[in-house]
């Protein structure tokens, strides 16, 4: 049960709180993490990503009716240009700081593998990534920014966990705590050598929410910087970026 306010965010009237939240957000996240760790270098590449093609997607299915919108209070179409420009800033970022790290030319993939590899970042990647990032663990550590600065709260985390629900969060709300661990979390989640680009990139994700308080521009920025990634390596043969 709900309603659509005026700033057309829906609010849920049921008794749904964030620690319900966790496994619908979390779970499409963790199968595509335990699907790369559980294959690596025990199938072949192409099955590898048929897997997460197949699960992932299945998964979100699941968990949708769960989500938050992601559309905000400003025209859709502003939304998708402001998200393939920062998608293209996202990419010479990206490039920028992981270029020290690595070597450039790499290995090349087979077509076939390279080609579900796109599939998967361009497509499936950014939605399952932005919904727990920015849509749950972002919103959370705001909340929970917020109530650990009242000094009447005996357990904060339990409190945003518990009594709080991360569609109360205002579209584009932020704290630098927020920010941060977020950050965070999204930096955990991919190689060492792809850290500092990480970091930078979850931030530019942050302020692209800020900016446009919606998830779409953050999810079409993502595809259009794995999209973008994915021409550049293939065109160049720096394939040690992808």
């Amino acid at each position: 049960m709900g309603e659509i306010s005026k700033d057309g965010y829906f609010k849920v009237c049921v008794k749904t709180t964030n620690r319900d939240l966790l496994i619908p957000y979390g779970v499409p996240y963790f199968a595509y993490v335990g699907i790369a760790l559980l294959s690596h270098d025990r199938l072949p590449v192409n099955i590898h990503y048929t897997l997460k093609i197949i699960i992932v997607p299945l998964l979100l299915y699941w968990a949708w009716k769960w989500y938050a919108p992601i559309t905000g209070p400003k025209k859709i179409l502003g939304s998708i240009f402001y998200g393939i420009v920062f998608g293209i800033a996202g990419l010479a970022i990206w490039c920028l700081l992981m270029a020290p790290f690595i070597e450039i030319t790499g290995n090349p993939w087979s077509n076939s593998g390279f080609l579900l590899r796109v599939f998967s970042a361009a497509l499936i990647v950014p939605v399952f990534e932005e919904f727990f990032i920015r849509g749950y663990i972002f919103r959370v550590a705001l909340q929970w920014d917020v109530i650990r600065k009242k000094d009447a709260i005996v357990s904060p985390l339990n409190e945003t966990l518990d009594n709080n629900h991360i569609n109360d969060v205002k579209p584009g709300a932020w704290s630098l705590m927020a920010i941060g661990i977020s950050t965070i979390a999204f930096t955990a989640g991919h190689l060492v050598v792809e850290w500092p680009a990480a970091a930078a990139y979850s931030i530019l994700m942050s302020i692209l929410w800020i900016i446009r308080k919606d998830l779409l521009s953050c999810m079409v920025a993502h595809g259009t910087t794995n999209l973008t990634l994915a021409l550049y390596v293939y065109f160049t043969g720096h394939w040690g970026f992808w």
